[in-house]
Parts: C-alpha cells; sequence; structure tokens
C-alpha cells in the first residue's frame, strides 16, 4: 500500500512548499554570491532572525491586504536573510535585495 501525502492535495499546501523550495534555492544563490558556506555556524542564527522578520511581515502583508504570491513572498525571505546577515556586520551588495517597491515599503514596517 502506498502511502499517500494527504496535505499535497491541500492548495495552501503546495502553494507553501513551492515557496519554500523557491526560497531553499534562493538563498543557496545568496551565500554563494557573498562566499559563505552552507556550513557557516551562523547560519542558524541568521536563519531564526530571518524567520522572525518573515513571520512579522507576512503578518504585516495581511493586515495591508496584500496577497503574496510565491515570488513576492520568497523575496520577502531574501530580504530579511540579507537584512540578519546585515546586522551582524557582513555588508551585502544592493543588488541582492529585492527591487520589488510594495515590498521595500511593507519591509520598512517590519525590519530593525
Amino acid at each position: 500500500m502506498a502511502d499517500e501525502d494527504e496535505w499535497a492535495l491541500d492548495p495552501s499546501v503546495r502553494m507553501m512548499r513551492r515557496v519554500f523550495g523557491r526560497i531553499e534555492a534562493s538563498q543557496e544563490k545568496l551565500l554563494q554570491r557573498l562566499s559563505i558556506s552552507p556550513f557557516d555556524t551562523r547560519l542558524r542564527s541568521w536563519r531564526e532572525a530571518a524567520l522572525k522578520f518573515f513571520e512579522k511581515s507576512w503578518v504585516q502583508a495581511k493586515k495591508h491586504r496584500i496577497d503574496l504570491e510565491e515570488e513576492q513572498a520568497t523575496a520577502i525571505y531574501v530580504h530579511c536573510l540579507t537584512r540578519a546577515i546585515n546586522i551582524e556586520g557582513i555588508e551585502v551588495a544592493h543588488e541582492a535585495f529585492p527591487n520589488d517597491e510594495k515590498i521595500k515599503i511593507l519591509l520598512k514596517e517590519t525590519l530593525p
């Protein structure tokens, strides 16, 4: 008997799985661009901070009635991770930041 993934039938779960996949790919590109090893011990704290920022941003988006698409959610997370890395004193080129003005405005409300 094959085990079925019942969650895979839920459209919101499928969407979030795609978002997480995009986040992983985008994070990998960012770390490569910054020449940071995927085994760097600082990553755990950066990811934890980025997750907190991301969750706050998601709540703000809902308050403003902004429905985040996969691409926007990914851009927000990458921006949050970039900010967490930057707070620790690592310079991040502006090209690494998302260009979406709506996202920038939203993040100004949530990022330190």
